[in-house]
C-alpha cells in the first residue's frame, strides 16, 4: 500500500490539482471526499479499485495556488526542463546549475537555475555561461501551476 505511485487528484471541476500517494489516496476514498476516476486494471486495495485518477467529491477554491508562485525544487526543476540539459540539449541531466554561480551571489530559484548534464557543467564551472562560452538553450522561468501537476 506504500507504493511511490502517485495518484492524480483532480476538482470537481476535473481540473488538476495535485498528486499523492496510494495510501493517501484511500484514505480520501474511505472518507468519501473522492471518487476514483480512473483505475489500474485487476488491482484492488480491499473493496476499493486501485486508483490513478481520483476526483474530489466537492470544489475546492484554489485561492492559495494562484496567490503566490511554485516553489522551487529540484523535482520541479527536473520537470519544467523536461530532464535535458540547458546547455547542449542531452537526456539525463542531473544536475542544478546556477546561471549566475553561488558564489557570486547568485539564487536558487526558477530564473537563475537550469539542469545540466556532467560534462556540461564540468566545463561552466564557477563562471556565467558567457564567460564559459555556453549559451542557454532554454531561458530560465517560473513554470505555471498545472506543468507542474499534470
Amino acid at each position: 500500500m506504500g507504493s511511490p505511485v502517485n495518484v492524480l487528484v483532480l476538482n470537481a471541476s476535473y481540473e488538476p490539482l495535485h498528486k499523492v500517494d496510494v495510501r493517501h489516496a484511500v484514505r480520501m476514498l474511505v472518507r468519501g471526499v473522492a471518487v476514483v476516476e480512473e483505475a489500474v486494471e485487476g488491482r484492488s486495495i480491499g473493496h476499493f479499485p486501485m486508483p490513478r485518477v481520483l476526483r474530489l467529491v466537492r470544489y475546492v477554491t484554489m485561492r492559495w495556488r494562484y496567490g503566490r508562485r511554485p516553489s522551487w525544487s529540484k523535482p520541479a526543476l527536473r520537470h519544467r526542463d523536461g530532464g535535458r540539459c540547458g546547455y547542449c540539449g542531452r537526456a539525463r541531466a542531473d544536475t542544478v546549475d546556477h546561471i549566475v554561480p553561488r558564489s557570486r551571489g547568485g539564487a536558487t530559484d526558477w530564473e537563475n537555475t537550469v539542469l545540466a548534464c556532467g560534462p556540461c557543467n564540468t566545463r561552466k564551472r564557477d563562471r556565467t555561461p558567457a564567460e564559459a562560452g555556453m549559451r542557454l538553450l532554454l531561458v530560465p522561468r517560473v513554470p505555471r501551476w498545472n506543468e507542474l501537476v499534470a
